[in-house]
């Protein structure tokens, strides 16, 4: 529907929430939607004209639209109505060819160069939106309004009388020049400028709208639009100029310009001053409806309209907003969460009209060319983002996989739809008008752009580019980048590779290829594109690979004939499980006929018969169609008539000539002979000497195929191989007649199962050529596949791309370097898990081994699996796929009260139903609490010294607390969901959300009760913070509630039995834990004992209490410290890392406690600002500890020593050093020390109490190191160690004595208990 558009209508887009309403004296300041927003009623007596008053209208809660007037489209030729003023600001980083190279595809380079995809993204949307947030500010508050984003330019309107066209140029003009003085030159992130330029037009434009019942949308033309494109052509960065008809209705005596060479446009190099007062006046006088409410909230800038609720406005208007933000703001979730960083494809399709192009025809083109896109785009979850009109003709910007919408085999189907549309759009062209279409695929930034109070929901990013790239330097074709080739998995015979172009402002675009679709190549189909494993026999595939060869020897024996179906869901390993029984066919003497069909085979009728009979005659490997005719002879002879073969010319590409039997039948009467003809064939096929059938994705059989072959393979004597995927109405079928009595005996199916956790540890060995891999990448794999092979391939293929992975020969036995970086390297080897279980593992060979700093968990998903868990994500609602991203942030497991804390408001009351409802569809689950003594039914109240977390992360409050929410844990049935919706989160969105969980969970941060609550560091917080900072501490009773402890204890729990027991069964289970807690002794060299230790958790039944500080460790700190590495807090980050590492201390796991300690070097080493000189020194006295653990003894007094150095407790390295350090101790100094520490502020002497609890806890463990030594030099260090201790220990009683009043409960030393715990740990 074309229409003529009045300067009046716009549809909003509300920065304030409303509730949907019609009838509503709206006084929201609305923001447009540009690019699929401006209305037109359908044409109908009932709604043309409407009122003025009957024209504003609430959708959703953020959405507020006015109807345009509407004109008959007769007169669309005729009459031009309206003043208008079109004002452009483009940026310099526009898609110029003159400013590419500094444009906006070479910023979003080197943001993605510099941060990879997703962050790189994620950071040019940030940067783009706070630019144009500031300029839309400026003419917001002029008078503008936005007609158009266009990328990096916009379009903006001021409505204007004809008789005050000149003094709104004036306004507009004081308006850019204003701009340009705030905003016209900008510094980014990446080094690069963003610069404005301007071109303003005056005149008139047409406006017309086009869609179908579902969606519409509008574009502009007209000749001051050719005038604005005009005139940002030929300005320059930080210029404004004028388009001719534009200076010509201005104040010329006004303004200072400068007439540019071979143009009429002029630049305006400067203007008289503009009052405000005058200002203010042009804008009372800009076109404005009778009825005018200024809005009197806050930021509103700008008049808005009424419309009562007598008409169905609201329906007409939804069909503006895109489909992926209508379903969340019915939802009622707030603007900030429509934004996603997801992978999506965009397909652009460029129309190049010709030149001169009348109206009449461009609305006719835009009509049908909108209706083609939508009927092919629709059943594949496509849409239509913008439409642009430009002096070339119009491009759509076509989108698959937006929120909500995401299906399987994207690719392929956004492929087949380009095509499509190539195909039926290039039939409405005239002579002279061509079109092009370009595909890309990969990560970009959907979701809203612009002003609060003007929002575009839109997609950019790198791909986004490409694909406008390509659609101008390929025309006339449909092409596609190198990752959409490689994602629909479709042989390289519907694809031809282009030449090399260069594309200004995109480094190495990398290869593009022509789509060409099916082929006469393609159309015999393709063998099993997956070889046979090199592991011989296949992994974890014994029972099956046995039933197939019982089957087979039935077969050859007696004729028996079946069918083998293989059910298994995507990447379980169907393919390669084909692969295997193909090659055991072929090892037993069977002629093997393979065949793998394609998603798209479905669509092409026959296409399934057609390829098997092919391959079966062998006509694939004919080299003329002349071959191919030979061959059909040959075998088809006695099958079918001498006059029937010219029906075989279409199905198999040949030429035999009509006979004139043929040539005499009717339309009915050849349908049915080509239908009994393709059924001999079959039958001929199947029933001869061609050998066994496997048919890999037989569930993409198409109807017409199955149609034939259903029947036939009843009656047949065939041996037939083929896999099914779930979810397909052949699946169901095979199902059905396997389980019926009377076909049971001729079908076999066989449900293909995940693969056991030690297989694939096997499989990861042999992929990568080791004899073992990490612990820890054994775990990542395991629990992030979930047992499916593909899965496994991918993450590997992932790590070794990004090379997180390191391979070396294994170290033969012998005494290792003493330094931190060999133990940290031995601790890795000696936690590896060979390739078998068997203790009988080679001891030599290739080791793999994780890069210094990478951390598994922080790895980001590979887009093919991304795209998996995401499908699945998208078939949610709104409301419970957004609980399942605020899950994802928490974690693989998670408790009710922390998802509750970080929830928005609104989810809050539906929380308990979406949690259930994802229970009962197996995406969460819930965790039951295992017995435990009772006296565990009372756990602490709250820590006895707890950290002020930053201001900007807020602490929850007991009022916002649900009292019928019930305390609960759950955990993710699939790992790889909880990734993908974790990545899906804006980078800025999820900052905010790690903070409020790091203030949630910064409250149960300290021990439990029976171990006396304090920090596993001894008054850490007070040690880094200033006293006043340390005074103000949250006291015990404002620690979290019991509730939360509890569950909190129940998450720690699974938490840690899913570090430790990865695998499945318990012999593996066993061999998996004890590649961590057998570390230490794996690091001795031979013939050494190791030291007995005491254990930590032997105190769990200690009269009172369970010991619950290694579930808290894992459900508390550990994400602590990973909250805080997402935020970007380093500081925050390091001090958990150094709480973690303690506290696995705590519960004897030295392996842990190094691997915490590896992580805190790393930070270290990235820091930019200096580390407190308290965390230092404990930082080396956790490693002294971890050493003496490990029996690294030199190594852990060289720690000691530089953490007492860094404490100001220097001890000395010689004799002389020692003799005189111990005069020194000698003196007395009690006195002087319990007056000092009596002076001391409460802050300062927590602070002092730190210092000495960390000196105190390194003399201990010299004093033993000394003493193991059995020389005389080491009891002379050991007895100084001792004394110096003592006199610390003096000093800290006394500084304990001035805080507090002395406790009976810990003895004549009287400190708190975490003194003797810390103290003691390493002893």
């Amino acid at each position: 529907m074309a229409e003529k558009w009045s300067p009046s209508g716009c549809v909003t887009f509300c920065g304030t929430a409303r509730k949907p309403c019609l009838a509503d004296s709206a006084h929201c300041s609305g923001s447009r939607m540009p690019g699929a927003r401006h209305v037109a009623v359908p044409h109908s007596p009932s709604s043309l004209p409407l009122p003025h008053t009957f024209r504003h209208v609430n959708i959703g809660n953020q959405f507020q639209a006015e109807l345009p007037d509407l004109q008959d489209p007769a007169r669309l030729e005729e009459e031009e109505e309206g003043a208008s003023l079109v004002w452009k600001p483009w940026g310099d980083i526009e898609t110029n060819p003159e400013t590419q190279e500094k444009g906006f595809t070479a910023l979003t380079e080197k943001f993605v160069q510099r941060s990879g995809v997703d962050r790189g993204t994620d950071e040019l949307a940030q940067t783009l939106n706070e630019y144009l947030c500031d300029i839309l500010e400026e003419f917001l508050i002029f008078g503008g309004d936005i007609l158009k984003f266009a990328g990096d330019a916009v379009l903006v309107l001021w409505r204007t009388p004809p008789q005050e066209v000149a003094r709104t140029i004036s306004l507009v003009l004081h308006c850019s020049q204003q701009i340009q003085k705030k905003y016209g030159r900008r510094d980014t992130d990446v080094g690069q400028k963003i610069q404005l330029k301007i071109g303003i037009s005056a005149g008139t434009m047409s406006l017309p709208v086009f869609g179908d019942e579902s969606w519409q949308h509008f574009c502009i033309f007209g000749p001051c639009l050719a005038e604005v494109r005009d005139a940002k052509e030929v300005a320059g960065a930080g210029e404004v100029v004028l388009s001719a008809t534009c200076w010509e209705l201005c104040e010329q005596h006004r303004l200072r310009i400068k007439h540019l060479a071979g143009t009429r446009a002029v630049q305006v190099t400067g203007m008289d001053p503009m009052p405000w007062s005058e200002c203010q006046d042009a804008l009372r006088k800009l076109v404005q409806d009778p009825v005018r409410h200024r809005s009197k909230r806050e930021g509103a800038m700008r008049p808005t309209l009424l419309l009562p609720s007598d008409l169905n406005a609201k329906d007409v208007l939804r069909k503006y907003i895109p489909v992926a933000a209508l379903g969340k703001l019915d939802a009622g979730l707030p603007m900030d969460l429509l934004s996603e960083l997801r992978p999506v494809t965009c397909i652009f399709v460029q129309l190049q009209l010709a030149a001169g192009t009348s109206s009449v025809h461009l609305s006719t083109v835009l009509k049908e060319a909108s209706r083609v896109m939508l009927e092919i785009l629709s059943p594949h979850k496509g849409h239509i983002n913008k439409v642009l009109l430009c002096d070339k003709g119009c491009t759509f910007l076509c989108v698959l996989g937006l929120p909500g919408n995401k299906l399987p085999c994207e690719s392929l189907h956004a492929l087949q739809s380009a095509l499509e549309i190539f195909n039926s759009c290039s039939t409405m062209l005239e002579e002279r008008e061509t079109m092009s279409v370009a595909v890309t695929r990969g990560t970009m930034f959907c979701g809203v752009t612009g002003h609060p109070l003007r929002h575009e929901y839109t997609v950019f990013g790198q791909k986004v580019n490409l694909a406008a790239r390509m659609m101008v330097h390929y025309p006339g074709l449909v092409s596609c980048d190198a990752v959409t080739y490689a994602a629909s998995r479709l042989p390289a015979s519907y694809f031809k590779e282009l030449p090399e172009r260069e594309m200004k402002g995109l480094r190495q675009p990398g290869p593009v290829y022509q789509y060409v679709g099916v082929t006469e190549e393609s159309i015999f189909g393709v063998g099993l594109t997956k070889k046979r494993s090199e592991y011989v026999p296949l992994l974890g595939r014994k029972q099956e690979t046995d039933l197939f060869v019982s089957c087979l020897n039935a077969y050859r024996d007696s004729g028996q004939r079946n069918i083998l179906a293989v059910e298994g869901t995507m990447g379980c390993g169907k393919s390669h499980l084909l692969a295997e029984l193909a090659s055991l066919g072929q090892d037993a003497g069977h002629r093997v006929v393979a065949l793998e069909l394609l998603e798209i085979d479905t669509r092409q009728p026959f296409s399934a018969i057609r390829m098997l009979m092919a391959r079966a005659l062998g006509l694939q490997d004919c080299e003329s169609r002349g071959d191919r005719q030979r061959v059909l002879k040959t075998k088809l002879q006695g099958t079918i008539e001498e006059s029937s073969y010219c029906l075989l010319n279409d199905i198999f590409g040949v030429k035999f000539p009509i006979s004139d039997n043929v040539r005499e039948m009717d339309e009915t009467q050849r349908r049915l002979e080509l239908h009994s003809t393709r059924v001999k064939v079959l039958e001929k096929t199947l029933t001869g000497d061609f050998g066994i059938f496997v048919i890999d994705n037989a569930h993409f059989i198409d109807p017409d195929s199955w149609f034939i072959m259903s029947p036939v393979l009843q009656k047949v004597s065939l041996f037939m191989v083929m896999s099914l995927a779930p979810g397909y109405e052949i699946t169901e079928s095979f199902r059905k007649a396997a389980a019926d009595n009377a076909t049971s005996q001729k079908i076999t199916y066989l449900h293909l199962d995940k693969l056991k956790a030690s297989v694939v540890m096997q499989k990861v060995c042999k992929d990568l050529g080791v004899v073992s891999i990490p612990r820890d990448l054994v775990r990542f794999l395991i629990r992030t596949s979930s047992g499916i092979p593909y899965y496994c391939e991918e993450l590997l293929r992932c790590l070794r791309a990004n090379d997180m992975l390191q391979f070396c020969t294994r170290r033969q036995s012998g005494k290792a370097k003493d330094n931190w970086e060999s133990l940290i390297t031995s601790a890795a080897e000696a936690s590896s898990l060979a390739a078998t279980w068997s203790s009988e593992a080679q001891n030599d060979g290739r080791v793999c081994l994780l890069r210094p700093g990478v951390t598994l968990e922080n790895t980001a998903l590979p887009i093919p699996l991304k795209e998996i868990a995401l499908t699945q994500l998208d078939r949610m609602q709104p409301l419970t796929r957004m609980v399942v991203k605020f899950a994802a942030i928490i974690g693989p497991v998670f408790t009710t009260q922390l998802l509750l804390h970080i929830l928005p408001t609104g989810l809050r009351t539906h929380m308990n139903s979406l949690l259930d409802e994802l229970v009962s569809d197996n995406i969460l689950r819930w965790l039951k609490n295992t017995e435990v003594p009772e006296d565990v039914q009372d756990p602490t109240e709250g820590p006895a010294t707890s950290s002020q977390v930053e201001s900007s992360v807020q602490r929850p409050s007991p009022s916002t607390r649900t009292e019928e929410q019930q305390p609960g844990v759950l955990a993710f049935c699939v790992p790889l969901l909880q990734k993908a919706a974790y990545e899906l989160w804006p980078g800025r969105q999820r900052v905010t959300l790690h903070g409020k969980c790091a203030a949630f969970l910064e409250q149960h941060a300290h021990k439990c009760r029976s171990c006396g609550q304090g920090e596993f560091v001894a008054f850490h917080h007070f040690a880094v913070t200033s006293s006043q900072d340390g005074g103000s501490c949250r006291d015990p009773a404002d620690g979290g509630d019991s509730c939360s402890w509890e569950a909190l204890v129940l998450a720690g729990e699974e938490l840690k039995q899913d570090r430790t027991h990865a695998t499945g069964d318990a012999a593996e289970q066993q061999a998996f834990t004890e590649a961590e807690t057998g570390v230490a002794e794996r690091l001795l060299p031979e013939g050494e004992q190791t030291t007995e230790l005491p254990d930590e958790t032997d105190r769990q039944h200690n009269g009172t209490h369970w010991c619950e500080c290694r579930a808290i460790v894992e459900s508390v700190l550990v994400p602590l410290a990973r909250h805080y590495v997402a935020m970007g807090d380093a500081d925050r980050a390091f001090y958990y890392l150094l709480e973690c590492a303690a506290a696995y201390l705590h519960v004897s796991n030295s392996y842990m406690a190094l691997m915490k300690l590896n992580e805190a070097e790393v930070l270290r080493k990235m820091k930019a600002t200096a580390i407190a000189c308290f965390e230092e020194a404990t930082f080396f006295s956790l490693k002294g500890e971890v050493c003496w653990c490990m029996q690294r003894l030199q190594l852990a007094e060289k720690m000691m020593r530089e953490a007492l150095s860094l404490l100001r407790r220097n001890f000395p390295e010689t004799f002389l050093g020692a003799f005189v350090k111990a005069q020194v101790e000698k003196l007395p100094c009690v006195a002087y020390v319990r007056r000092a520490a009596c002076l001391l502020q409460k802050g300062r002497r927590m602070k002092r109490l730190a210092w000495l609890l960390q000196q105190s806890c390194c003399l201990s463990l010299l004093e033993r190191l000394f003493s193991l030594e059995g020389t005389s030099s080491g009891r002379r260090f050991s007895r100084l160690a001792a004394r110096m201790k003592a006199n610390t220990d003096r000093a800290l009683d006394s500084c304990w004595t001035a805080e507090l009043p002395p406790r009976t409960d810990l003895g004549h030393r009287q400190m708190p208990a975490q003194t003797q715990t810390q103290v003691q740990m390493p002893l």
